[in-house]
């Protein structure tokens, strides 16, 4: 395993939009095992492959207290069910270091994925598991968090950022 490095906000590399995996071979397993330890030598509960330059549909999640329940999801892509149950969460975010802020989100996904071997997944997920699911698949598509503030506090971030 191998520690990568994480961008940050405003790199244009975190815009990219990520192309689906399509083969699932030892190449993978080593991508999504450098990323597991990437997450969580930088105590981040999630990370898509974006986020470590690798522009492929791969995200990594552990959100369990103890730190001992790795999620892999591949190609995720979710459907909103109920627009209006909505979930306010702080987000904070590895690209976005030192930035915590509230974000709503849709409470009531369908999510599909695949798993390490390509098998097709369906799960109706709740709570903190719904946020940082939709946080890390906006990585995949190229959106951050900041781009749910405001544009005064997204332009106050990136001249911290870029200082």
């Amino acid at each position: 395993m191998a520690r990568l490095k994480v961008l940050t906000f405003p790199d244009p590399r975190l815009r990219k939009v990520a192309a689906p995996v399509i083969k699932f071979d030892k190449s993978l397993e080593k991508i999504t095992s450098d990323m597991l330890e990437t997450m969580y030598s930088e105590d981040g509960i999630g990370l898509a492959a974006t986020q470590v330059d690798i522009h492929m549909r791969i995200i990594v999640m552990d959100i369990s207290e103890a730190r001992n329940e790795p999620k892999i999801f591949i190609n995720p892509e979710f459907k909103i069910l109920n627009d209006k149950s909505l979930l306010s969460f702080i987000e904070g975010c590895l690209s976005v270091p030192g930035v915590s802020e509230e974000i709503t989100r849709p409470d009531n996904i369908i999510l599909t994925w695949q798993d390490i071997n390509g098998t097709i997944h369906e799960d109706k997920p709740s709570g903190l598991l719904t946020v940082c699911i939709q946080h890390e698949i906006d990585h995949l598509e190229g959106k951050l968090m900041v781009d749910y503030l405001s544009p005064l506090k997204r332009d106050r971030i990136r001249k911290k950022a870029t200082k």
